[in-house]
């Protein structure tokens, strides 16, 4: 049977899961990778292999072994360097090799949007010691975010209020950090209004952005989001043209989750994703093209409109609340009874605060979608085997 393109998708949880559908959907043959069996994505992908990503021999080797034309990465912590190796080879590396070296680490990302670009971002300095975590408290102020350079879904992210607490947060965020970097970045807390995610689509056309996606972490996570945004055009323009300078920077076809705090009219740079974002699984029910949709036609080459519009609506996370190596679900028919959506990931394994679905929601605004997300979500109980 021919397929359109034969794709390798390092990491294989819920945002990878619902891109194998859309790549599926297009006619593509995937592979989904990952560190244990039975991940989300890998239920919906045509072959499996489990491997640690951070072992370049086993990354190398299984790139040899399925010959893909792609290689899409979902996860931050992957050897980087041996996609540098296999692009300079003529594999395509989404959205880049450079993009993926420079955003898996909080530090190049950083120091290309503040020194390279001169986007507006919060002040921050780097640490590698207990001392320098200490200095580094000092130079940027308290109260300040510690969070590790590699990292994701807030893993090992605290906020300090003071001098005291640096010890405790330094031991936190190296206990929680991806990959092998014993670094953190200690960042100025900005006393923002909002914070929204923006979709950015680097295609053969150009650059699409989606509507601003607002969202509400705890705990470093993301807990609902909601799309569109009220923002002033003003700065949703102050947006665009910071997301498009770094993307264009990094080069490569794909959709990039760019986050932005927003004080006032004043939009300040975050971080940046090179893939689609946590975020913006509220695109499954606003957009006609979700992000996966995007991100599966910008790396295939395929056209991606210009114009993308949404609908409001709303998302809001299942969480798990213990290990357990068997789970079931119920309430899924009161959740859904009201017009609302459930998405169940399929995660085999749960533990405390581990996003297991998603409660999805359309409404004449934003305040009432985000109200019925809320609403269904919290009607799907966890029912744990053991």
């Amino acid at each position: 049977m021919a397929h359109t393109a034969r794709i390798l998708l390092l990491g294989s949880g819920e945002l990878g899961r619902e891109f194998v559908i859309s790549a599926k959907r297009l006619g593509a043959y995937v592979v989904a990778c990952d560190s244990y069996a039975n991940a989300p994505a890998m239920q919906m992908a045509d072959e499996a292999d489990v491997f640690p990503m951070l072992d370049a021999d086993a990354l190398r080797a299984a790139i040899a072994r399925h010959a893909p034309e792609f290689v899409v990465p979902e996860v931050e912590a992957i050897r980087t360097e041996i996609l540098a190796e296999v692009e300079a080879e003529g594999v395509h590396v989404v959205p880049s090799a450079r993009a993926t070296q420079m955003t898996m680490n909080r530090d190049a990302i950083r120091d290309l949007a503040a020194n390279e670009l001169g986007l507006r971002t919060a002040a921050f300095a780097y640490a590698e010691s207990l001392e320098e975590v200490r200095g580094a408290g000092d130079t940027v102020g308290y109260p300040c975010i510690v969070k590790p350079v590699m990292s994701s879904s807030g893993k090992g992210q605290n906020t300090i209020r003071g001098p005291a607490q640096m010890d405790e947060a330094w031991e936190y965020a190296v206990a929680n950090m991806r990959g092998d970097r014993r670094r953190v970045i200690v960042e100025e807390f900005v006393e923002f209004d909002y914070e929204i995610t923006l979709l950015t689509i680097r295609h053969q056309g150009g650059v699409s952005f989606c509507p601003p996606i607002g969202h509400r972490q705890e705990r470093g996570d993301y807990r609902e989001s909601w799309q569109p945004a009220a923002m002033h055009d003003d700065a949703v323009e102050a947006a665009r043209t910071m997301a498009a300078k770094v993307v264009e920077n990094l080069g490569g076809y794909g959709l990039f989750g760019v986050e932005f705090f927003v004080k006032g009219d004043e939009v300040i740079f975050s971080e940046l994703s090179p893939r689609p974002h946590d975020t913006g699984m509220v695109t499954l029910v606003t957009q006609n093209l979700s992000e996966f949709d995007l991100h599966a036609r910008a790396v295939m080459g395929l056209p991606v409109p210009q114009e993308i519009r949404a609908r409001p609506g709303a998302s809001a996370v299942i969480l798990a609340d213990r290990e357990s190596d068997s789970v079931s679900y119920s309430g899924l028919a009161d959740a859904m009874a009201d017009g609302a959506d459930i998405r169940v990931f399929g995660k085999p394994v749960t533990r405390p605060y581990r996003r297991m679905g998603v409660a999805l929601a359309t409404g004449q605004d934003t305040d009432t979608a985000r109200q019925a997300a809320e609403v269904a979500a919290a009607k799907v109980r966890l029912t744990y085997g053991d």
